[in-house]
């Protein structure tokens, strides 16, 4: 098992690497790797699910064995045998031996419509690589690994991502692997070094340098109000968290001294810098008028469009610049960076009170999604820039206008405190910890938030395995379009509640937390890595499609099965969407029409007339809250 254990992790931790050989897909060629001796001739059966990363070795051990009643797959029964071990992969040997227990005594879940078992083997804490066993069924499951820094290379390929959706930037090794490189994106005629105003089409006195940033999801256009969530959430994971977020993620900064999250961070604060005018405002998106998909983003040739400066990309800009300068201000060489974004910081706050609040800026003409915020969000995002800003400057102005505005937030518009606008959330929080704050305003926070946690039929915190087969419980109602987005930020939420209480009376919020990452790596109806294309990093079925204007249909970027090379590494899906009919998936594909809530996903990636896009698109904001997640979980 040793060689076979020092490979996976030579795979998982490199930077870059070549690309399968011709004709051969991501997945055939980790199948085409000598199988480790213990599970040579055993089938992987799907029936039985594991975080097929893995476990730290004190954490809580629990595999999944599901029996389909209801979907797609209920003719797809499965029963288990009275006796399962823990074998090693190296040899086969035995680790650990117990007998799986029903759940809720053989009912059927009705989130995934599966009857199933618990299988607990948390008492094996030794490191190596295991699969489970069924011994009367001759069935494995997914082998994983047990070591303390199971998740520290899936992080780095969830970081990586950002890499991957810059636009402006050529993707060359080493960082970009074989598969993925690329020229610059949009940078030619008519591009984003000359984008023209969309309100005024031929005013070339009006063109702009808006090159940089990230793609928003798997279109190409850049938002700056759709930046606002994973700009915090990236910056909060990298607080809470500093050792997490080394300077090896293999991206073209590497090395140089900085954290490379910071470093991806700056590639969208410098396009941001471009997107702000003299007087403090800022311009709200950046894109094409019509949409394009099956190239390379370089290979592009639409010409590139803005709209103007809108009050809700101001408010936006002035708190990421703030949360940003503030995280740079620990790092010598962006001194001059973190006064700058300070200052822009300042003149934008300024910009968005003085000036009357717009909600009308994108009519739709620039694809795809509709970037104004209303008034509501807008006076909510304020606060956030204003937590900031005080954190920065230590300006009075902004803890009174905290102490006077934070109940206008998501947090007391919703139960869950941070599950939707989770940034919201976020800062709220941070606020309550800073020195120097009102100090009634911090304690209110911590308060209400303590009551978020303990209201009376409140199903977000804490650890709830009866309500869930797969132990990460959503409500009904979170099961839409971005319900992966959700369902991370239950998990954030969860370990916000961890932070204010102290030792065992943590345990529940992080263990909650934790099955929820054990969902996105495998332990779910599907036996799926809700992670695209992760067989070097040792998943056995991973999403192997996804929504994406460069990995499209028909491509060598279509599948990691099917196609010579898949989409990269790392990308988040949107997730399952009971609403998928309504959002332009026809009824008659099943999935994920007409299943139950935790099956209405598929994995593939067909455009129009199938919307894929409802289910597999992947987007910034839903990689930053699954960060956010993991990175507690890298320590």
């Amino acid at each position: 098992m040793r060689l076979f254990h020092i490979f996976w992790i030579a795979l998982s931790l490199a930077a870059c690497g070549g690309a399968p050989a011709p004709g051969t897909s991501a997945a055939q060629a980790a199948a085409q790797l000598p199988a480790p001796p213990g599970i040579a001739g055993i089938p992987f059966n799907p029936h039985l699910v594991v975080d097929q990363f893995g476990y730290r070795p004190a954490d809580r051990k629990v595999a999944v064995i599901r029996d389909p009643r209801i979907g797609y797959d209920s003719a797809d029964h499965f029963t288990p045998g009275a006796s399962y071990q823990v074998r090693r992969a190296e040899d086969g040997s035995v680790a650990y031996t117990g007998a799986p227990v029903p759940w809720r005594d053989g009912s059927v879940d009705a989130g995934s419509g599966d009857a199933g078992w618990w299988f607990d083997f948390s008492d094996l804490k030794d490191d190596g690589t295991y699969f489970i066993y069924d011994e009367q069924r001759k069935a494995r499951s997914a082998t994983f690994r047990i070591a303390q820094q199971v998740y520290a290379p899936i992080l780095k390929a969830a970081m990586r991502t950002f890499y991957y959706q810059r636009s402006g930037f050529a993707k060359r090794a080493p960082s970009a692997e074989d598969c993925w490189t690329d020229d610059v994106a949009f940078l030619g005629p008519g591009q984003d070094l000359e984008a023209r105003d969309v309100t005024d089409r031929r005013n070339a006195a009006k063109a702009r340098n808006l090159f940089g940033g990230w793609f928003d999801a798997g279109d190409t256009n850049k938002y700056v109000t759709f930046a606002s969530a994973p700009v915090h959430q990236l910056l909060a994971a990298y607080e809470e968290n500093p050792p997490a977020f080394t300077d090896e993620f293999g991206i073209p900064e590497s090395g140089n001294g900085i954290p490379d999250l910071l470093d991806e961070v700056k590639w969208e604060t410098d396009w941001l810098k471009r997107m702000q005018y003299a007087d403090g405002s800022v311009a709200l998106k950046v894109g094409t008028l019509e949409p394009t998909a099956g190239v390379k983003p370089s290979l592009d040739r639409n010409a590139r469009y803005y709209i103007p400066s809108c009050s809700s990309a101001t408010i936006a800009a002035a708190g990421m610049f703030a949360h940003a300068a503030l995280r740079f201000g620990a790092f010598a060489p962006l001194e001059q960076e973190r006064a700058e974004l300070g200052e822009r910081a300042v003149r934008a706050w300024k910009q968005f009170q003085a000036s009357p609040r717009q909600t009308a800026c994108d009519n739709g003409e620039v694809k795809a999604g509709d970037a104004d915020w209303d008034e509501t969000d807008q006076n909510a995002e304020a606060v956030v820039a204003a937590v900031y800003l005080f954190a920065l400057t230590g300006g009075k102005e902004y803890d009174d206008y905290v102490k006077a505005h934070y109940r206008e937030t998501r947090p007391y518009r919703d139960s869950g405190w941070s599950r939707y606008n989770p940034h919201q959330g976020e800062a709220l929080l941070f606020h309550a910890r800073q020195s120097g704050v009102d100090q009634a305003t911090a304690a209110a926070i911590v308060a209400d938030k303590s009551a978020d946690i303990g209201a009376a039929g409140n199903r977000i915190y804490g650890l709830r395995p009866d309500d869930d087969l797969y132990r990460a419980y959503l409500n009904d109602g979170q099961y839409h379009w971005g319900s992966n987005n959700v369902r991370a930020n239950y998990a954030n939420t969860n370990l916000d509640a961890a932070r204010l209480v102290e030792g065992e009376l943590a345990t529940p919020y992080v263990e909650r937390a934790e099955e929820i990452l054990h969902y996105f790596h495998g332990v779910n109806p599907f036996a799926m890595v809700y992670l695209s294309n992760m067989y070097r990093y040792g998943a056995t079925r991973s999403a192997n499609e996804i929504y994406h204007s460069w990995f499209s249909q028909g491509t060598r970027w279509d599948s990691a099965v099917a196609s010579q090379c898949g989409p990269a590494p790392g990308f988040v899906p949107g997730g399952p969407n009971v609403n998928a009919v309504a959002d332009g998936v026809p009824a008659s594909l099943a999935p994920p029409a007409g299943q139950p809530r935790q099956k209405s996903y598929r994995d593939w990636n067909t455009p129009w007339p199938d919307s894929s896009w409802a289910i597999t698109e992947p987007a910034i904001y839903y990689e930053a809250s699954y960060i956010r997640m993991l990175s507690w979980f890298v320590r």
